[in-house]
């Protein structure tokens, strides 16, 4: 396999690497990164750590060329890291956060432990008041991964990789960082804009008693309005505001304070729905008026930094590239991003459909890819196999712990992204990959977040649930049936195209690659993809089609789909021919 590293890993500081402000949306001036060079060790689970084995670049993991290490950790592995820090001790509550930890670990701060997590995609905080000293101070984070050995969240991850999966991560893989905050600090802020009323809810969680505070809008940099919050929660009037689009992608600016604490924050007045055309079809509409997602499926993989960009510029480069070739959505595949990727979203001006993480058993592969493909090739009919008890063996979900933790992980995501202001879509479920049960998930999602629109089964095994009618085409014309004619749900090529180029000395692999359909110089894949749009997609605007989602924006490892090459460094079409063929995707 080729070592292959992007633009951004050569401007990257090694020595404080990702120092930017990791919390977007809860922001303080305080505020010290603990990324850099690390201690570690992996060693079989039955063997005792005696010594460390070298060094690691947090927060990148093992597996990755950043790290410095380049090994897999497997299932019956620890992983061990360590680091000496310095600390100037106040009197004020020391919070220790880390971005993501893939996949269980615990935490020591001068040999007692203060934590334990288990969870590999989401942030977690731990209270360091009492074992932090002032001074030099020493933190330790165990880490176990099952990988696809176990039923939890893990994506993409394969032990076995190629074609579709990819090199398994573990460890450390977001920003670890420490701030100092009052005794009664504020722990979560929830903004839902109401465009309808003019107006913000906003509603604050403390970490002890709740306690007045006051609430600033800021617009282009003065205040706006201001409202005293007096329970936690507060309605604050917008009068004359102006909405959120990714065509004028405007935001709000907030200040709270409360006793002691102060937070700054953001956010966009905007309104997800559905409804109907002109021409009478249903679809998605932003603002109250139709509105065509046309969006790339992005996976969140660098060649140098797997699940970690090198930079915050890198995260920038694909939204910005994305937007500038007229792109106005990105569908987020069975990951989720650091929060400063949602940031970057919301202010750039994209929206964002979101996955949940996929989980369960080994996939049969009847189940996941050969039997879906078979009946769209040569039925035109999706197949209707029930996620219901009686299949959880069918769709790798037999285990109950693991069922059981994609609830759980599923409330943890739609509460750590509920303010993001681009995220319009939740996606459940994907191509059955750990499918089960999907019309009760689709209700305890709309019962967590009725703002937004969920599609509860993206590509195959659709329940009849959710609010849209989802295909995955690749092999076959454009045709979507549908169940039966009381379906009005709105129709959605959450996956198409694939169209694949492998660019010699910007890939991964010389020797196999995986795409659906195959080019070899970047003219034919222009020319072809400006067909597949103008023929195929266009067209079927005509007959109901309101979002599609092409595959996808940049190769990742075997797959050679990507717009950009896995490195980064090659852009497979002409942005200014991509932005034309894309002016003419419209309701």
């Amino acid at each position: 396999m080729e070592r292959l590293l992007t633009p951004f890993a050569e401007k990257m500081d090694k020595t404080l690497p990702l120092n930017d402000y990791p919390r977007p949306q809860l922001t303080r001036n305080s505020f010290e990164n603990l990324n850099g060079e690390w201690d570690y060790a992996i060693l079989k689970k039955d063997e005792v750590l005696s010594d460390y084995q070298g060094i690691i670049l947090v927060p990148f993991s093992p597996e990755c060329i950043l790290s410095g290490v380049e090994k897999v950790v497997t299932a019956d592995d620890v992983l061990y890291y360590r680091r000496k820090f310095s600390f100037a001790k106040t009197d004020d509550v020391v919070l220790l956060h880390f971005g993501a930890v893939d996949y269980e670990c615990t935490v020591t701060i001068n040999g007692t432990e203060v934590g334990r997590h288990k969870g590999g995609y989401f942030p977690f905080t731990f209270d360091i008041t009492s074992v932090v000293k002032d001074g030099e101070n020493e933190i330790c984070v165990t880490v176990t991964d099952p990988g696809d050995a176990g039923s939890q969240a893990r994506g993409k991850q394969s032990s076995k990789r190629g074609g579709i999966w990819y090199t398994p991560q573990s460890g450390i893989w977001q920003t670890v960082w420490i701030e100092q905050v009052c005794d009664n600090y504020i722990e979560k802020i929830k903004i839902t804009p109401d465009i309808d009323l003019g107006s913000v809810d906003i509603e604050l969680t403390f970490a002890k008693e709740v306690i007045p505070a006051v609430v600033e809008v800021y617009e282009d940099g003065k205040v706006k309005t201001a409202a005293e919050v007096k329970d936690g929660k507060v309605t604050v009037d917008m009068d004359e505001f102006k909405c959120w689009s990714p065509e004028s992608p405007f935001l709000y600016d907030l200040k709270i304070k409360a006793g002691k604490d102060e937070i700054g924050s953001y956010f966009g007045m905007r309104k997800f729905g559905i409804g109907k055309t002109e021409k009478g079809f249903s679809c998605l509409m932003l603002n109250n008026k139709p509105y065509f997602h046309n969006g790339l499926l992005d996976q969140g993989y660098w060649s140098d930094g797997m699940y970690t960009a090198p930079t915050d510029e890198a995260l920038i480069y694909d939204i910005q590239t994305m937007k500038d070739m007229g792109f106005n959505m990105l569908r987020k595949h069975i990951k989720i991003e650091p929060l400063r990727w949602y940031y970057h979203c919301d202010r750039i001006g994209m929206l964002v459909w979101q996955d949940m993480i996929s989980g369960g058993s080994v996939y049969s592969i009847f189940t996941t890819t050969l039997h879906p493909a078979l009946n769209l090739a040569f039925c035109t009919r999706q197949f209707k196999k029930k996620d219901t008890e009686k299949n959880y063996k069918y769709f790798s979900r037999e285990d109950e712990e693991g069922r059981k933790e994609y609830y759980v992980d599923s409330e943890r995501m739609i509460d750590l992204l509920y303010n993001v202001v681009g995220l319009s879509v939740w996606v459940p479920f994907n191509e059955g990959w750990g499918q089960f049960d999907s019309v009760k998930a689709y209700e305890f999602y709309k019962k967590l977040d009725p703002t937004r629109i969920i599609d509860h089964a993206s590509g195959f095994y659709d329940q009849g649930a959710g609010d849209l009618n989802s295909f995955h085409i690749y092999f076959t014309a454009f045709r979507f049936p549908k169940y039966n004619r009381h379906d009005d749900r709105p129709i959605v090529l959450s996956e198409f195209g694939g169209y694949g180029l492998r660019i010699p000395g910007h890939a991964f692999n010389m020797d196999k690659l995986f795409g659906y359909r195959v080019y070899k110089n970047i003219e034919s894949f222009g020319d072809a993809l400006e067909k597949l749009y103008l023929n195929r997609v266009v067209k079927a605007i005509d007959r109901g089609l309101c979002a599609t989602v092409y595959t996808e924006v940049s190769d990742v490892e075997d797959e050679v789909n990507g717009l950009l090459s896995y490195d980064r460094k090659v852009v497979k079409i002409d942005v200014d021919r991509m932005r034309e063929i894309n002016s003419r995707i419209k309701l």
